[in-house]
């Protein structure tokens, strides 16, 4: 007798995304069409949304070919019991004349809450971070969910290596299937992207680029979130919504990908309590192993000052006392 195929889409009985903003609708919208689960739970504080864009999604349901059942529901975290994966995309952008500090003390009291709320009813979950300043975002969930690490990290590094293998498939005109590259450190100014670790087709990217070329497109990937809110007035969704997608999958299919993630150091790097983009091997779970690159001279210095960038940010949000 032959075995039956286990049919992709009953992995997982349950994932919920919170925030329907543009980013978590995204979201919930590449997961419901790569059928990682029975039911996809969309959830948001403003009545109507959630469910809109749910129903919006399901309705797709027939034309795109998947079974994923998608909910939304407002503020009702009893509908998202028994998830396997949480992905948190809330907070608020910041806004004209607010400080830092305001930010990260507002989005750290909606992570907080959100995240207390969605364990309650999913204690064994694993929790993916989207929301910003992601790295000290992504420590506010940890202390907030008061689980291992390795179930809380956050979502930053496939994203930046998306826009940095985009940017040099523009400069080398080829296809961005090709390109392999690896990023390090904080999500922003303070990212370290690892020349000696990208390459197209097995090329080293510096046998294809000059220096020049390759400090403008860092520094493009650096600066690339702003570059797209000085374009539409607003913040990225597609990308950011389908690499916390990957990420998911990864975790659903066990597929032990080796991707950079924001993760918890415990001395690795010569670092210790903190979040940052480190490559990790993801599958069912979590964080599985952090992988520790040898790096040069120059990229340990560069790493350890974006650390100390992360490090005065959760500085901030530890005077808060939120936790």
């Amino acid at each position: 007798m032959t075995k039956k195929k286990k049919l992709k889409g009953f992995i997982m009985k349950k994932i919920t995304v919170i925030g329907a903003g543009n980013v978590g609708a995204t979201c919930a919208n590449v997961i419901a069409h790569k059928d990682l689960a029975r039911e996809v739970v969309l959830v948001d504080i403003k009545e109507g949304v959630a469910e809109g864009k749910a129903l919006d999604i399901w309705q797709t349901s027939s034309i795109n070919n998947f079974s994923t059942r998608v909910t939304g529901v407002t503020n009702d975290y009893l509908k998202t019991k028994g998830s396997g994966v949480i992905v948190i995309t809330s907070g608020i952008p910041r806004k004209p004349g607010m400080s830092r500090d305001d930010l990260i003390k507002t989005n750290a009291s909606i992570v907080k809450e959100v995240t207390e709320k969605s364990i309650r009813y999913s204690p064994d979950a694993i929790i993916i971070i989207v929301s910003n300043p992601l790295d000290v975002m992504t420590y506010a969930a940890y202390k907030a969910a008061n689980k291992i690490s390795k179930k809380v990290f956050g979502m930053a590094g496939i994203l930046d290596t998306g826009r940095y293998r985009a940017f040099l498939a523009n400069a080398l005109d080829v296809s961005p299937k090709d390109i392999h590259a690896m990023l390090m450190g904080g999500h922003g100014d303070s990212m370290v992207p690892l020349r000696r670790y990208t390459s197209v087709a097995g090329i080293p990217i510096t046998e294809l680029l000059n220096d020049e070329e390759l400090d403008a497109i860092d520094e493009r990937t650096k600066k690339g979130g702003g570059e797209l809110v000085n374009l539409m007035g607003t913040s990225a969704w597609y990308a950011p919504g389908a690499a916390a997608a990957q990420m998911v999958e990864a975790i659903v299919d066990d597929q032990k990908r080796i991707y950079p993630v924001c993760a918890y150091l415990n001395g690795e790097y010569g670092l210790k309590d903190i979040y940052m983009g480190v490559p990790v091997i993801l599958g069912k779970e979590g964080v599985e192993e952090v992988i520790e690159l040898k790096l040069n001279t120059r990229e340990k210095e560069m790493v350890k000052e974006s650390a100390k960038s992360i490090k005065e940010v959760i500085g901030v949000l530890d005077k808060m006392k939120l936790f």
